[in-house]
């Protein structure tokens, strides 16, 4: 069974999703009361660890995934435009690095609004690659599976390096890669390249089984 760690599980969309999946829900990490509450009931007998900045995550049950949408207000058009910066609402990043820091998934899936293209994504691919996770991401709107708007988030999934065969790796590798930190292994991709977009599902049909040792 794969086990998937929850940051900032608000009141569980992505924990449905992995579920849908058949995947198992390990933990949860909200701070909010009331959705709180929502994963409670919907997911009783499963622990929240409520304040990611208050986690030990050496004591935390490693996980295969590790999900999570960090907070987007210094990011979206709609807030100050602060960015990933220390003190700030976005700069709760940080904590996700940490914990996959810790805990080193299989693979990290991360959401969040699209003006983090211009607006802090470099952070975030070179905290992942300094991890050692490589990377790819692209821009889906809720409009793409069905809702009435467009609604547009940044989806990034990063998998520990060499931990996928080598067919997928070669055809991911076809984009250039951005002047961000060094001699990165993430890759930069083309949002708007529909020719990607089959890939990012396909990264998790290596997962039938609990992956022991992360």
């Amino acid at each position: 069974m794969v086990r998937v760690g929850s940051l900032f599980s608000g009141i569980g969309g992505f924990d449905l999703a992995t579920e849908a999946l058949g995947w198992e829900t390990a933990w949860f990490s909200e701070v909010n009361p009331y959705c709180g509450q929502v994963l409670a009931k919907r997911w009783p007998g499963v622990p929240n660890h409520g304040d990611i900045t208050a986690i030990d995550f050496t004591t935390v049950e490693p996980v295969d995934v590790l999900t999570g949408g960090f907070p987007c207000q210094d990011i979206s058009v709609a807030g100050k435009g602060a960015g990933i910066a220390e003190g700030t609402r976005s700069g709760l990043w940080a904590e996700y690095a940490r914990a996959i820091r810790h805990l080193r998934p299989r693979l990290v899936v991360v959401e969040n609004v699209r003006a983090l293209l211009v607006r802090g994504i470099s952070r975030v691919l070179g905290d992942l690659a300094d991890l050692g996770y490589d990377a790819e991401w692209q821009v889906l709107s809720a409009a793409a599976v069905g809702a009435p708007h467009r609604r547009e988030r940044v989806w990034i999934v990063a998998h520990a390096n060499g931990v996928l065969p080598p067919e997928p790796r070669r055809a991911r590798n076809r984009g250039t890669k951005p002047n961000y930190r060094g001699d990165s292994p993430a890759r930069w991709h083309d949002t708007h390249d529909r020719q990607t977009q089959p890939r990012l599902g396909g990264m998790f049909d290596e997962l039938p089984h609990r992956v022991d040792g992360h």
